[in-house]
């Protein structure tokens, strides 16, 4: 890992102390890495997910073709959705140029993503999608982040999903004659820490900051278990 040659190569190296309320189950410690330390502290939702008997059929090969189905559609209509999130948010004229530039190549990378899976499903548009429960409350908070926080905070709700899914993907004892494999194999290959690390590190830099984006990280974690769990 290159954080700690980077962070003091630009000055924005850091140091404190963070501590959480008893009922967040944090115990007071030394952050270093913000990136880092927002998922080790909430690694307990990925392995309650990964043990959901979604995956866990996905790894047996017993999961059924319509559970699968239904959860792609869904993540399409997430896709979709976020694009047109991140879309509005890149137009943002006072963004500093390092939410700037990210925003905009994240918005690029879902459009990209929105537009493959159309085509790979035949749509011509965007297709009316009913939501499911867990969808609904994964988008609208997405939503509340878009229209009540600071850009910021949007981009700390996206990284739950980019850094489970390839750890679910790693972790998953998919064998290759598996006819999930392929989801395995497509997922386990991404590095969200080109995009996420040093930008978290260089705004997330009081400890305030970091609190609430622990928060919100943990409550995009749970809406992941919650859209596996659902599916």
């Amino acid at each position: 890992m290159k954080t700690a040659a980077f962070l003091c190569f630009s000055f924005t190296y850091f140091r404190y102390t963070i501590c959480n309320c008893p009922s967040n189950s944090l115990e007071m410690k030394s952050v270093e890495d913000v990136y880092e330390f927002i998922w080790e502290s909430n690694i307990d939702i990925a392995h309650k997910t990964i043990r959901g008997d979604f995956l866990m059929q996905m790894q047996n090969g017993s999961l059924k073709a319509e559970r699968y189905i239904n959860f792609t559609i869904q993540d399409l209509n997430y896709v979709l959705k976020v694009a047109d999130m991140l879309k509005k948010i890149s137009a943002t004229l006072t963004l500093p140029n390092n939410l700037k530039d990210f925003f905009n190549g994240r918005y690029s990378s879902y459009q990209r993503f929105g537009n493959f899976m159309l085509k790979q499903y035949f749509f011509k548009g965007e297709p009316s999608i009913e939501q499911t429960p867990a969808m609904r409350k994964y988008l609208s908070f997405y939503r509340n982040l878009m229209e009540n926080e600071e850009p910021l905070y949007f981009a700390v709700g996206l990284l739950p999903c980019a850094r489970l899914w390839v750890w679910l993907a790693k972790n998953l004892n998919t064998p290759s004659t598996n006819a999930y494999y392929t989801w395995k194999v497509e997922n386990m290959g991404g590095h969200p820490e080109k995009h996420y690390r040093a930008l978290l590190n260089k705004f997330l830099n009081t400890t305030e900051k970091v609190e609430k984006a622990n928060a919100i990280f943990r409550e995009q974690m749970q809406n992941e278990h919650d859209f596996f769990f659902s599916s």
